[in-house]
């Protein structure tokens, strides 16, 4: 998800290149091995920090059973998570850009570890709301500094390299870890006793070693002397291509849409509608979405990006399709195709707005810009999943299914209305720009092409 926000980590490379001077020391750089264990090390702290974030979702299912709340509860539950990243991108996403990396990535890492004992301690739906608060916070910090930190870290450990290996590592950590802690934590919970403890206890660890590993990762940011006036991220949407805003804007929120789904409610439907009650598979159900994400964001990276927005469309839209129709005739395999397809759909829908978003936004704005798309997409998060629930409550899952699919088709089809009309009015600015410059200008244009 966050590979692509090194299109907007620009603002933050300065640090670390400032001559020395009276507000910036000189310090004598590590060794570049340095750098490439820190890379690794931070990565691990990344995935295991995302991972650690979805270690409720194959367990929602055991808390209903032994509290008998319904699935609007779970959705509440998971909204709050939501409520909690949004504060925390806004309040300190940012802030490791002055103050350092491992200053705002170790505390952050505490804070899931506090979420940890949380779950541990307070087990009722009042400490699971509180807990999910709690993590959602320490996720808000650690996403965009830990996807700030492995750019800084490619870039000294391979001074001169691509892009390429932080773009797979850090998409590998963040969609990846997602994946990796539903299918964990369902391994754990059908294999292990003790199921809402072992989960927990066992990420509780894992925090602790990323935060012991990280203590040997080099400081990519050298602060200044006199720190800058704190305020929080501020989130805006430029002016000027509003048809661009608007693709953007629904990319990001439909591709969340479906993240939120099989985070939340889809290990549920898996038990109650498709009457599979297995711990493990309600893990797989998140895993195979998440993986297919990743897998695609990692192989339509050499696509046109018009035909990476439209193939996107069209592989969420057949995938949201498929799992409505699997939970009408309780298809297992059904269902879990669609996932794999609306995962992955959702996932380059997401990279290509997200990117189409940056691409036009100023240098010194990106980080404002992609905060700000990154502000609708957990709208995305919540919204949807909250609407699903509270239909619930009304009609049956299957058509509460229904008109989740058919409001996010409704929103595909606009982006890809808009993403046609784009490109045809792209062409056309092209031809009249030739005709006012003439063929010596070779065809270059100051419009961004999708």
């Amino acid at each position: 998800m966050t590979a692509v926000l090194e299109r907007s980590m620009t603002i933050a490379e300065p640090s670390r290149h400032r001559s020395p001077g009276p507000d910036f020391p000189t310090v004598a750089p590590p060794p570049r091995s340095r750098y490439r264990s820190g890379f690794w090390l931070a990565a691990a702290a990344f995935l295991t920090a995302m991972a650690f974030s979805t270690i409720p979702t194959p367990l929602y299912v055991l808390y209903q059973q032994r509290d008998g709340f319904s699935s609007f509860v779970v959705t509440v539950v998971f909204a709050v998570y939501a409520v909690g990243v949004i504060i925390g991108l806004l309040l300190a996403g940012h802030v490791s850009d002055w103050i350092g990396r491992r200053r705002i990535l170790v505390p952050a890492l505490a804070v899931e570890m506090l979420a940890a004992g949380l779950f541990l301690l307070w087990p009722a739906v009042p400490g699971l709301i509180v807990a999910r608060f709690v993590s959602g916070l320490g996720i808000g910090m650690i996403t965009a500094t830990a996807t700030a930190y492995l750019r800084d870290l490619h870039a000294l450990a391979r001074p001169g390299a691509g892009t390429g290996r932080f773009e797979v590592v850090s998409t590998a950590a963040n969609l990846g870890g997602l994946g990796i802690g539903t299918l964990l934590s369902g391994a754990l919970a059908q294999f292990v006793g003790a199921p809402l403890v072992v989960p927990y206890a066992v990420f509780a660890g894992l925090l602790l070693l990323t935060i012991v590993g990280l203590g040997f990762a080099p400081e990519t940011v050298q602060p200044p002397a006199v720190r800058p006036r704190y305020r929080p991220q501020h989130v805006s949407f430029r002016r000027g291509d509003r048809a661009t805003a608007l693709m953007a804007g629904a990319g990001v929120f439909a591709g969340f849409a479906v993240f939120g789904l099989f985070t939340s409610l889809a290990p549920g439907f898996v038990s109650a509608t498709l009457h599979h009650d297995s711990r493990l598979l309600a893990g797989v159900v998140s895993f195979i979405a998440f993986g297919g994400a990743t897998l695609a964001q990692m192989t339509t990276g050499r696509l046109a990006d018009r035909t990476r927005m439209l193939a996107g469309i069209l592989a969420q839209a057949v995938g949201l399709v498929v799992v409505a129709v699997a939970m009408e005739d309780a298809n297992l395999a059904a269902f879990l195709i669609g996932g794999g397809l609306a995962g992955a759909g959702a996932g380059v829908v997401f990279k290509s707005a997200l990117a189409a978003y940056l691409d036009g936004a100023e240098p010194a704005r990106r980080g404002e810009a992609a905060s700000s798309l990154f502000f609708l997409a957990y709208l995305g998060l919540i919204i949807p999943v909250l609407g699903i629930g509270i239909s619930t409550q009304f009609v049956s899952a299957q058509t509460a299914m229904w008109y989740f699919a058919g409001v996010l088709l409704v929103v595909l089809a606009t982006i890809a209305t808009i993403a046609v009309r784009r490109q045809g009015g792209h062409r056309i600015a092209q031809a009249a720009h030739q005709r006012v410059l003439g063929p010596r200008s070779g065809g270059h244009s100051n419009l961004p092409s999708f």
